[in-house]
């Protein structure tokens, strides 16, 4: 199994993106009322993160089924290193208060699209 950074190195030799973020899945850990108690301190945080340059998206995921909420959410941050990005993952409010615990791993975009629309007279954004 090669290094992270020899993959990363020969993903960009070949031409792809090789952009590294960092992929936060975060699961309860308390009961459902610590969650809902830390949730304004925790979309705050996420809107500083947002605000900052920080944070590249977030959001609840379904169980396996795509029918049902369980609770488990995806946070995909920018940063300068592993430890950085785990920095910023312990000071959710979330995970400081034992709400909800992290697991976070390196992730290397290579490939995708994204599709942004923006309309200037109507102050509309979309995303696809």
């Amino acid at each position: 199994m090669p290094a992270w950074s020899d993959y990363k190195a020969e993903a960009k030799s070949r031409g792809a993106l090789a952009l590294e973020l960092y992929a936060v899945e975060s699961t309860p850990a308390g009961s459902p009322e610590a969650v809902r108690e830390n949730l304004p301190a925790h979309l705050a945080y996420q809107g500083q993160m947002e605000a900052e340059g920080k944070l590249v998206l977030a959001g609840p995921l379904s169980d396996d089924t795509g029918r049902e909420m369980q609770g488990t959410g995806l946070i995909i941050y920018r940063a300068e290193s592993l430890e950085a990005a785990t920095a910023l993952t312990k000071a959710d409010p979330m995970h400081q208060s034992g709400a909800r615990n992290f697991r976070i791993r390196r992730w290397l975009v290579n490939e995708g699209s994204l599709n942004i629309s923006v309309g200037l007279s109507g102050k509309s954004v979309s995303l696809s």
